[in-house]
């Protein structure tokens, strides 16, 4: 499920981020961010991270593809290399974090 959240998360801030410049690519990178800590809350581990992360850089690679015919989702520009740095970044943030305090019963 954290996959499939992730790659939706994914296509949809590829979509945002390039509508919006700069506020959508904040926007995109904070539900990055969010699906991201979710998923690390969600399991207790870095598990949830890997599983949403994965989702996310498996949708975000598909859509920079181009087609032979020269339509591409992602145009090259500065927007898009943050998007996709920043959101790497984030994920490996959150699966570095330190263990999640659980308290006794």
């Amino acid at each position: 499920m954290l996959v499939v959240l992730g790659a939706l998360v994914g296509a949809a801030g590829s979509l945002v981020q390039a509508a919006w410049f700069p506020a959508g690519l904040l926007l995109a990178l904070l539900g990055s961010a969010a699906v991201f800590y979710g998923g690390r809350r969600a399991t207790g581990n870095q598990v949830g991270v890997a599983a949403a992360g994965g989702g996310w850089l498996v949708a975000i690679v598909l859509l920079s593809f181009g087609r032979p015919e020269g339509d591409g989702l992602f145009g090259g520009g500065v927007g898009e290399m943050v998007f996709l740095l920043g959101g790497m970044g984030v994920a490996v943030m959150c699966a570095t974090m330190t263990r999640l305090y659980r308290p006794a019963p």
